[in-house]
C-alpha cells in the first residue's frame, strides 16, 4: 500500500492468497497450479517473508528456506521476488535518499504518503495518521559494507543506549510497522467506543472478553475493518473466532 505495489493490493482486496500469487509472479506460472503443499508456494511465502524488507540470502537461510531449497537456489530466489515487486524496492532506495537528504542537507521529502524531515537534533519520518517517528542524534557513518549510510542513537539490542545503524529497507520497515500499529490502535477505540472490553492485544490480534449472547464475531470484524481516513483505499479486512480461552486460531 505504501509503496504502491498495485498487485499485491489487488490481491487483498479479492483472494488474499499472497504467498500463492507472489509464487505466480515469481515462478510465471498460472496461480491455479500452485497448491498449498506446492513447493512453489513454499518459495514465495519465505521470499515474501524475508525479502519484504531488504532480506536476501542470509534472511532466506534464518526463515528455514534451506529445509526445501538448495544454497545455491537462494540468490534467485531473491531476485526473483524483487522483480516480481519493482515498487517496493524502488520505495527502500527512496526511503534511503530521503532520510540521507534528511541527514546530510536539513532537506524535507514526500516519499508517497510519508515526509520526512530534520528537526530538533532529530531525524523525523511523519507517517499517514499524522503521528511522527523520531530519531536520535542521527548522522552520517559508514557501515559494515563499506557504504554510507544513516546512524541513530537508541536502546540496542543488548537493551543499552547505543548508535544503531540503519538503511532505507529498514526505515521502510518502521514506516510499514508504525502504519500497521495506528490502523490497529484507531480499530481499538472503534471497540472500545462500541462498549467491548479489550483483554488484551498481540501484534495484529485484539483479544475481548464478552458476556455469552452479547454481539457476535461478524460485529467485532466488522468494526476492526473499517478503514480510517488518512488511510483511504487500503485493502483492510478482519477475522476473528470465539473460545473459552486463549489460543492459537
Amino acid at each position: 500500500y505504501l509503496a504502491g505495489e498495485g498487485w499485491v493490493m489487488e490481491e487483498f482486496r479479492g483472494a488474499g492468497k499472497i504467498y500463492e500469487q507472489t509464487a505466480s509472479k515469481m515462478f510465471h506460472i498460472p496461480i491455479e497450479e500452485i497448491t498449498k503443499g506446492s513447493p512453489y508456494r513454499a518459495r514465495g511465502k519465505v521470499a515474501s517473508l524475508a525479502c519484504q524488507y531488504g532480506g536476501a540470502e542470509g534472511a532466506l537461510i534464518s526463515m528455514g528456506a534451506l529445509n526445501f531449497v538448495e544454497e545455491e537456489e537462494l540468490k534467485g530466489l531473491v531476485q526473483s521476488w524483487r522483480t516480481a515487486n519493482p515498487h517496493i524496492v524502488n520505495y527502500w532506495y527512496e526511503i534511503d535518499g530521503a532520510v540521507k537528504a534528511a541527514v546530510k542537507e536539513r532537506k524535507m521529502t514526500t516519499v508517497g504518503r510519508v515526509t520526512v524531515y530534520y528537526q530538533s537534533g532529530m531525524l523525523k519520518i511523519a507517517l499517514p495518521s499524522g503521528r511522527v517517528l523520531s530519531y536520535v542524534r542521527p548522522r552520517m557513518t559508514v557501515n559494515r559494507f563499506g557504504s554510507e549510510s544513516v546512524s541513530y542513537e537508541g536502546v540496542g539490542t543488548n537493551r543499552k543506549w547505543t548508535r544503531i545503524e540503519s538503511y532505507g529497507a529498514k526505515f521502510c520497515e518502521n514506516i510499514v510497522q508504525a502504519t500497521a500499529r495506528d490502523v490497529l490502535a484507531e480499530a481499538m477505540l472503534r471497540l472500545e467506543k462500541k462498549g467491548f472490553d479489550i483483554v488484551c492485544h498481540i501484534h495484529d490480534e485484539v483479544v475481548l472478553e464478552v458476556p455469552e449472547g452479547t454481539s457476535s464475531v461478524e460485529e467485532v470484524n466488522e468494526i476492526m475493518a473499517v478503514c480510517p481516513d488518512w488511510c483511504e483505499g487500503l485493502p483492510l479486512k478482519a477475522a476473528g473466532f470465539e473460545s473459552q480461552f486463549y489460543k492459537k486460531d
